[in-house]
């Protein structure tokens, strides 16, 4: 929806960036009560069935947020949850919503509560009673959930699959999940493991950049400006438009989403736009060693040096494969 859309920078700004060095907990906890996730995930509309709006309006609950945040943030579809636990923390979560023209009393962070949308009593979660408290349930279940063993084994997994591998190796998962429990899910100490892990500096180069690491290295390399709204531009046609993942799991972690035959021909067609734009500022020998000195195979820097000119020999660092990866 077009509300939600433009709710997505300041979902970022706001929710994500503070934390990425926190406490994965207060990350977890601002994601859920941004009015960006409420909206997108219409937990603004989850009304408990035996409230007293439930009672008075005759609408229930709605589970797709108690869902995408088992699924996707914190235990992961094979993390041991079944329906009566959505179906629970649905229940939980409800009352959390976005404030409307007569609220005065909502926080900074845009998030209400609702305490006639409540669906009263206790409610079982993942075997834990949570007695009748209000929004304090929601705020201890989430802390639960962050703390949970299968958060820990989900979130290392992604991060090792993001950074390393798309199949990450066992060992580095089992390390980054006993950093995640031992530091009580501090990120900052997760990114400083990633950082340290050998198998993150293994060569060649494992991970394809996507189009917006692509973008973002070039421009970091070649010290280049570009104008931002031709920039989004290309990077629609290049399949990964700001802000406009395909779904609540965010873009594809995986080389094969972003190097099929037609993506592999759009990036192509950026990097020789690129090299004809940027030839005039550069020296090609400089670039490559700036861009893929240490990992450049000889026959890559053969190509590039004997290149006929210097737009194709920017274009042929760009188009590279040890450019192409991280």
């Amino acid at each position: 929806m077009a509300v939600v859309a433009g709710l997505v920078g300041s979902f970022e700004r706001e929710a994500i960036r503070p934390h990425v060095t926190g406490r994965f907990e207060d990350m977890l906890r601002a994601v859920v009560r941004h009015p960006a996730m409420l909206l997108y995930l219409d937990n603004a509309e989850s009304i408990g069935p035996n409230s007293r709006a439930g009672q008075r309006n005759h609408r229930g609950l709605n589970e797709n947020l108690a869902r995408e945040v088992l699924e996707l943030h914190t235990l992961g579809v094979d993390g041991g949850y079944g329906q009566d636990d959505v179906r629970a923390f649905a229940a939980i979560l409800t009352g959390w919503s976005i404030p409307g023209p007569r609220d005065t009393a909502a926080s900074p962070d845009g998030f209400v509560f609702r305490p006639a949308a409540h669906e009263p009593g206790d409610k079982t979660l993942l075997g834990t009673r949570y007695p009748e408290a209000g929004e304090i349930e929601g705020v201890t279940a989430l802390a639960a959930l962050a703390r949970h063993p299968a958060t820990g084994r989900h979130l290392a997994v992604k991060l090792a699959r993001h950074f390393i591998a798309d199949q990450p190796p066992p060992a580095v998962v089992a390390r980054l999940e006993r950093v995640f429990r031992d530091s009580g899910g501090d990120l900052g100490q997760l990114a400083r493991a990633l950082v340290d892990a050998p198998e993150a500096w293994v060569e060649p180069l494992a991970k394809i950049k996507t189009p917006e690491e692509l973008m973002v290295s070039t421009l970091r390399v070649t010290g280049a400006g570009w104008p931002p709204d031709r920039l989004v531009g290309q990077l629609r046609q290049l399949g990964q438009m700001p802000f406009s993942a395909p779904s609540p799991a965010g873009w594809p972690d995986d080389a094969g989403h972003w190097i099929g035959p037609e993506a592999m021909m759009r990036r192509i067609e950026w990097c020789t736009l690129a090299g004809h734009r940027l030839a005039p500022s550069l020296r090609p020998a400089e670039l490559l060693e700036a861009a893929i000195g240490p990992v450049a195979r000889p026959e890559t820097r053969q190509t590039v040096l004997q290149a006929p000119s210097v737009a194709e020999a920017v274009t042929l660092v760009l188009a590279s494969p040890e450019f192409q990866r991280r």
